[in-house]
């Protein structure tokens, strides 16, 4: 075969290789001619191998020129460029669109916080004898203090009793029906609804049967707030239990006291002389469908004055009514006869006149006296009065009740009647103090005012 051969560097090569002889006739007719003549056929493997020495050469080069390029290009990346002065500034943008306002965070606070809330309810309550009354006095007393002190209310709603600083005679503030410190219960009005940081919801055990719990909750009052009324407007005394043959009415405070609301509302503790007129205990309307801060505070605010007959209070429910009908003049019914039953006392010591008459003191009060003559105020000292036979003397006491008060007999000590004599007055007593003439339970007020006349004719 015949190779076209230039390249006398590669002969030269081959020459030292002695890989072959090169004939020099033919060396000088191929430098003559430009031509060589081999017969070895194995020169091409050779010249093969000459030329993949020489690639591997250009592709070790090749490859050592990449990694110096590749190394430069690393520094110059990874290398803190010296900064140079800033450029002109750019054209500013376009305003972009304006974003929806967001929710006032103390929108919700101020609706209840803000002066112009705040002072009309303080107006209102100012109005009320629930901070002009006189009833703040009995604050002072360990037994009173739970209802008739502020600090003795809180006492009493904190703890379960009243602390001896808790006796004073303060009227009931924001902070005492209010809790400012504990605050609300929750800050999600729309799902929990607004507890106004009221100190109580909770249910409340009567004071004369801790066994009877009352709770206000209902559609009206779906959180309870109206149990922090109940908390006090509820009876404080029981009266006969219609067991017993004779029943002593022992002081002029005798009876329910002065807040038997809730029971009323209820339709319980009351003197039932049957189960005539009688419905089960809280199934009156007011009791099932309305409660307290619904009929008290709807329209009249911190005035607590009820809801007028015709507004929706009321008809939402029933026609408008201004009164329970036959209530105030079966009461006058009732309280005549009250006023004469006939009962009786026990006569005690005390300092009369020659004429054998009572001689008062500056309080036009009875001056008792003790078992040596002299003058006590001492009621475990007072005496009573001795027939010849030794027997104690009584006297007649006419009437149970007296100006709607009960009559604890001339000397105050105490009056006996019947059971059912005491029970009606105490019927009176209650339907009186309750103050709504029977609109807190129509049905369970007739039927005591109906009892008790029956029961005293």
């Amino acid at each position: 075969m015949q190779v076209i051969a230039n390249n006398l560097h590669f002969l030269r090569i081959v020459q030292k290789l002695s890989i072959i002889n090169i004939n020099n006739s033919i060396y000088d007719g191929c430098h003559k001619s430009g031509y060589i003549k081999i017969g070895n056929s194995s020169i091409i493997n050779y010249i093969l191998i000459y030329n993949n020495i020489i690639l591997m050469k250009n592709l070790r080069l090749f490859g050592f020129l990449m990694m110096l390029a590749s190394s430069a290009l690393f520094v110059n990346c990874t290398s803190d460029p010296i900064a140079g002065a800033d450029g002109i500034a750019g054209t500013d943008g376009l305003d972009g669109l304006d974003g929806i306002d967001g929710l006032d965070s103390t929108e919700d606070c101020r609706a209840c916080h803000s002066s112009d809330h705040l002072e009309p309810i303080k107006a209102a309550y100012a109005s009320t004898v629930h901070a002009t009354g006189s009833s703040w006095a009995r604050g002072t007393s360990g037994s009173c203090a739970q209802c008739h002190s502020n600090e003795g209310f809180i006492d009493f709603q904190e703890m379960g009793f009243v602390s001896a600083a808790g006796q004073t005679p303060n009227p009931i503030t924001c902070n005492g029906c209010h809790n400012p410190i504990a605050g609300h219960r929750s800050f999600d009005f729309d799902t929990d609804g607004n507890d106004y940081a009221l100190r109580t919801f909770a249910p409340v055990s009567l004071i004369v049967d801790e066994s009877v719990v009352l709770d206000a909750t209902n559609d009206s009052d779906p959180m309870g707030a109206s149990n922090a009324c109940i908390s006090c407007h509820q009876p404080r005394h029981e009266g006969p239990t219609g067991l017993e043959a004779e029943y002593t009415i022992d002081s002029g405070h005798w009876g329910p006291h002065h807040g038997p609301q809730a029971t009323l509302v209820e339709g319980i503790e009351g003197y039932e002389f049957s189960n005539i007129g009688i419905s089960a205990a809280g199934t009156s309307g007011h009791s099932e469908g309305s409660s307290c801060v619904a009929c008290h505070m709807s329209e009249g605010g911190h005035t607590w004055e009820p809801s007028t007959p015709t507004s929706v209070t009321c008809t939402k429910c029933h026609d408008a009514k201004t009164e329970v009908a036959g209530f105030e003049p079966d009461m006058l019914t009732l309280a005549g006869q009250l006023a004469t039953v006939e009962g009786w006392e026990y006569k005690y010591s005390v300092l009369r006149d020659d004429s054998l008459d009572p001689v008062l003191d500056a309080d036009n009060k009875l001056q008792f006296l003790d078992a040596n003559g002299d003058i006590t105020k001492e009621s475990s000292m007072y005496v009573i009065e001795l027939d010849d036979n030794g027997d104690k003397i009584t006297e007649v006491v006419i009437g149970a009740v007296h100006s709607d008060s009960p009559n604890p007999g001339f000397y105050g000590m105490g009056a006996t009647f019947t059971s059912d004599q005491a029970g009606a007055a105490f019927n009176y007593i209650y339907l009186t103090e309750d103050k709504s003439k029977g609109v807190h339970n129509p049905d369970y007020a007739k039927a005591l005012i109906a009892q008790s006349i029956d029961a005293l004719q």
